[in-house]
């Protein structure tokens, strides 16, 4: 097991409108795509961030070496209880995850 924010190369959070966020992990090369790939799951992602699987987008890109998941904000961005209005925080939660590899 291995955190996933020490073996990718970036992990990145920003909005995707009002409603959605995305979340970006640049595995840097094609060997590091396939271990993400496989040893990151939707449903971990999921739990991780108190989402319901089935509403969670996920690309795997492997001409960019990359894999990208979306999911539902909490909360519609800038109403009250929102405490993150970018977007950002959420790369370093998933950063800090387990993965296997």
């Amino acid at each position: 097991m291995a955190k996933l924010g020490t073996v990718a190369q970036k992990v990145r959070s920003k909005n995707a409108g009002p409603f959605w966020l995305t979340i970006d992990i640049f595995c840097g090369s094609s060997d590091v795509y396939t271990k993400i790939v496989d040893g990151l799951s939707t449903v971990q992602v999921a739990r991780l961030f108190d989402a319901e699987p089935q509403l969670i987008k996920r690309f795997d890109i492997p001409e960019l070496n990359v894999v990208k998941f979306s999911l539902p904000r909490p909360e519609t961005q800038g109403a009250a209880a929102d405490r993150d209005i970018h977007g950002a925080s959420w790369a370093a939660l998933l950063a800090e995850t387990e993965i296997g590899i």
